[in-house]
C-alpha cells in the first residue's frame, strides 16, 4: 500500500510525538503498518509519502537512485540570477558535506496554495519571493539552508512533488491511496 499525504505545517513526520501536544502522522488515521518514505520538516508542508513495503526507503530516497524531489520555497528578499545560479550549481556547504547540483528557478507567481495556519510572517519592508527546487538528494533541512546561505531565508516551504507524483489538489491534511500504476510510473525512467 501506497499513501499520498498533503502534510501540514506543524506535523511531525512519525507516529510518536517528541514532546507533549505535537502533531504526529497518528492524528490523520492511516492505514496500520504503513511509514514514511523520507521526511519533512514540521515546519515544512506538503507532499509526503507512506508505504507497507520493506525496503522501499533506501531504494528511492538514495541519491544513486537520482528520483527528484521538487519544493516550492516562500524566500524572504528578491533572488538575483546569480543566487539562483548558485544553488543550481550546487557545491553549498551543509553540516561539511557539499550540495549536488539541482535543478532551480525563480517562480515568476506564486504558486496556488491556501493560506498557512499560522500565517507566514510578513514585514512590510522586506519583499519575499518564490522558487522552485528540484533535488535528488536529502539533506537535513537542506532547501532552507540552501537559499540561507545565498542570503535568502525561506519563510514557507512545500515538497510539491516526488518523482513524477505530484501533490496536486490533495487538499491539506489530506491522503489518497495510490493505485499501482501511479506507483509504477513514478519511478520508471
Amino acid at each position: 500500500m501506497w499513501i499520498a499525504f498533503h502534510k501540514p505545517y506543524g506535523v511531525l513526520c512519525q507516529f510518536t510525538p517528541e514532546l507533549a501536544g505535537q502533531r504526529t502522522l497518528a492524528d490523520f488515521g492511516f492505514p496500520k503498518h504503513v511509514y514514511p518514505l523520507g521526511r519533512l520538516d514540521m515546519d515544512s508542508e506538503g507532499l509526503l509519502l507512506l508505504c507497507d513495503e520493506a525496503g522501499v526507503n533506501h531504494r528511492l530516497l538514495d541519491p544513486t537512485a537520482a528520483h527528484p524531489r521538487s519544493y516550492w520555497a516562500q524566500v524572504e528578499g528578491v533572488p538575483q540570477l546569480a543566487d539562483v545560479a548558485k544553488l543550481a550549481r550546487g557545491g553549498i556547504q551543509i553540516r561539511g558535506d557539499l550540495t549536488r547540483p539541482c535543478e532551480a528557478e525563480i517562480l515568476l507567481e506564486p504558486p496556488v496554495l491556501s493560506e498557512r495556519e499560522p500565517p507566514v510572517r510578513f514585514r512590510k519592508a522586506i519583499p519575499t519571493s518564490w522558487l522552485r527546487l528540484s533535488l535528488v538528494e536529502g539533506k537535513n533541512r537542506q532547501v532552507r539552508r540552501m537559499t540561507a546561505a545565498v542570503g535568502l531565508p525561506t519563510l514557507r516551504l512545500i515538497r510539491h512533488s516526488i518523482g513524477t507524483l505530484q501533490l496536486g489538489t490533495l487538499p491539506c491534511g489530506q491522503w489518497k491511496e495510490l493505485s499501482p500504476t501511479e506507483i509504477q510510473s513514478a519511478w520508471a525512467h
